[in-house]
């Protein structure tokens, strides 16, 4: 029997077989998830938190061209399996709570591998890689894992954002493939800058923790094609 996945966490043996990937739902895909964070949500915040933040002592330069003391690594937060899970299933349970469904989920490297891989792991679908330049021999690939094309729903997904330039490099990648992006998730938005770029082009973004929730300062861009 496949697993289902029910209020976000795996169930073997649930009582349908269908993967939250493939599943329809009712809710409208622009519905907005609901305010209260559910306790996945909480942990996430937790683990985040606990393992992935580090105040420093002096600034260093962020890869959209801030500066900042405040220094959050989503790769690090989640490297145990466990809390990777977690942070995969709590996603899952973010954009399917909100309407939408996927075939496939990927985004940037290196910022989206360990999401793309455990989020296909706990919903039994196809995973890809967007890479930062296009292969230079053999297939001269952008994208490695799942090949993606017209008509495959796509969940689009990056650990930290700032100003969005990975996040949305990959989305363009995507749309040349003929996919249709359906939902973006971040781990940390630092900002809130992406959402007015996702709200642009029609597409539901889901920020896990925001600047907010971590109790930090927003950060601003030093410019305004940074990238991050």
């Amino acid at each position: 029997m496949v697993a289902a996945v029910s209020g976000g966490r795996h169930q073997p043996g649930a009582d349908s077989p269908v993967p939250a990937c493939r599943r329809p739902w009712a809710r409208h895909p622009n519905q907005e998830v609901p305010i209260l964070p559910s306790q996945l949500r909480q942990d996430l915040l937790r683990i985040l938190k606990e393992r992935g933040y580090r105040r420093l002592d002096a600034p260093i330069r962020l890869a959209s061209g801030a500066l900042s003391s405040d220094f959050i690594d989503g790769k690090e937060a989640l490297a145990e399996w466990r809390h990777l899970r977690l942070a995969c299933e709590a996603i899952v349970e973010t954009v399917t709570e909100a309407g939408h469904s996927f075939d496939a989920v990927g985004g940037l490297t290196m910022g989206a591998d360990a999401l793309a891989v455990g989020i296909a792991a706990v919903s039994d679908c196809r995973w890809f890689f967007v890479r930062k330049e296009a292969k230079q021999r053999g297939t001269r690939r952008w994208v490695e894992g799942a090949q993606i094309g017209p008509g495959d729903r796509i969940l689009l997904v990056d650990d930290v954002v700032t100003t969005g330039g990975s996040i949305f490099k990959a989305l363009d990648i995507v749309d040349e493939t003929g996919a249709e992006t359906v939902a973006a998730v971040t781990l940390v938005d630092r900002s809130g800058l992406a959402a007015q770029g996702f709200e642009q082009r029609g597409i539901g973004y889901y920020p896990m923790t925001t600047y907010e929730t971590l109790g930090i300062d927003p950060v601003t861009p030093v410019a305004a094609d940074a990238a991050g």
